[in-house]
């Protein structure tokens, strides 16, 4: 196999692809729901996946019959709930700490986009630092550094713009429907890894089933 590497950047989601945190914002959200009148089940939290915060959060106000505190307000205490756990241990999904490692030795510059607000993502950041002794990540676009949300393609545009680099060159990598079609609509190479819902096959995204034994070169396929 080659060792050219294709792509000049991968964009990183960080919930349910670079972290395990999906239990932990399903944890923080059931918290919140035990305090007032409305309902919340675990599908009604899957069905955010990969949504802007903002726009969950409205969802899960209206649905839990929430009154006395704002948007933002509930932004901040699920964003607490899930450090909670990621500030004492954080759980990497299967391979990709060692592909991000794998992509860094190989000089591909490497970004988290995530709709999770910038401390959170600053966190997990950090966290790859210590565990690899390496500065991993050199662009962080969080859910409030843009205006619009994933399935918006305003993320994943913003990343590359910060990197200096076309959608194109880039390989975003997701693990919701919501991620994945933010990518595609970007124009970057979009990399499905299931984890908690299915993606579904659609035009502009290759779906693999994980990325464990996944090397910077097997990047190369996204291009042809």
């Amino acid at each position: 196999m080659t060792s050219f590497v294709r792509p000049a950047a991968v964009l990183w989601d960080l919930d349910g692809t670079l972290v395990e945190s999906e239990g932990y914002w399903a944890l923080a959200e059931q918290g919140l729901a035990q305090r007032y009148p409305g309902t919340w089940t675990h599908e009604d939290g899957l069905e955010l996946t990969g949504l802007s915060l903002p726009a969950s959060c409205q969802i899960m106000r209206d649905k839990m019959q929430i009154t006395d505190i704002s948007v933002s307000e509930m932004i901040e205490e699920l964003t607490d709930g899930v450090l909670f756990h990621l500030t004492k241990e954080v759980h990497w999904r299967p391979g990709a700490l060692q592909l991000a490692t794998a992509l860094h030795h190989a000089g591909v510059r490497q970004a988290i986009v995530t709709m999770s607000i910038r401390r959170m993502a600053l966190t997990v950041r950090d966290a790859a630092h210590a565990a690899t002794g390496l500065e991993i990540f050199e662009v962080v676009v969080a859910g409030d550094d843009v205006a619009e949300g994933k399935p918006h393609p305003e993320a994943y545009l913003t990343a590359a713009s910060t990197l200096g680099l076309q959608p194109a060159e880039c390989v975003a990598i997701e693990d919701s429907v919501n991620g994945i079609t933010s990518a595609v609509a970007a124009g970057t190479r979009a990399l499905g890894i299931p984890n908690v819902i299915a993606i579904p096959e659609a035009p502009g995204r290759t779906i693999w089933p994980t990325l464990v034994g996944v090397a910077p070169q097997h990047l190369n396929a996204l291009f042809e």
